[in-house]
């Protein structure tokens, strides 16, 4: 059945205990605009691209989870710096067939993020 209306994600949250700590650490490793208010921190990724996403069957735990995936030009660069800045490297970075890398790691809120490279071009 065709769909006339289209359900973009526009948004995303991620919960932690220390607002400060977790704010400074996606400033920080990803130079991401903070602004504080009331109950939470208002986040600008500076991007005005929209998100794409995909449904996964892991076929092992975690089979329930939520997951956002922040392209990063350099991965290297990117798993060292949330190293720096106190986060973990959970899997990779791994290469993919057309010719991107991805990798999961943890925030210092323990929350699990993905990261991507942009696809090779070519």
């Amino acid at each position: 059945m065709a769909k006339s209306k289209t359900y973009p994600v526009v948004h995303f949250e991620l919960g932690c205990k220390d607002i400060d700590a977790t704010s400074k650490f996606y400033q920080s490793v990803f130079n991401w605009e903070i602004t504080p208010r009331e109950h939470s921190n208002d986040v600008d990724t500076g991007s005005g691209e929209g998100v794409q996403g995909h449904i996964t069957a892991l076929g092992h735990e975690p089979h329930k989870y939520v997951n956002i995936y922040i392209q990063t030009p350099d991965m290297e660069e990117t798993v060292t710096e949330v190293k720096e800045h106190g986060g973990k490297v959970l899997i990779g970075p791994i290469p993919l067939p057309d010719g991107s890398q991805f990798a999961w790691i943890e925030d210092v809120a323990g929350n699990t993020i993905g990261l991507i490279t942009a696809k090779s071009a070519g």
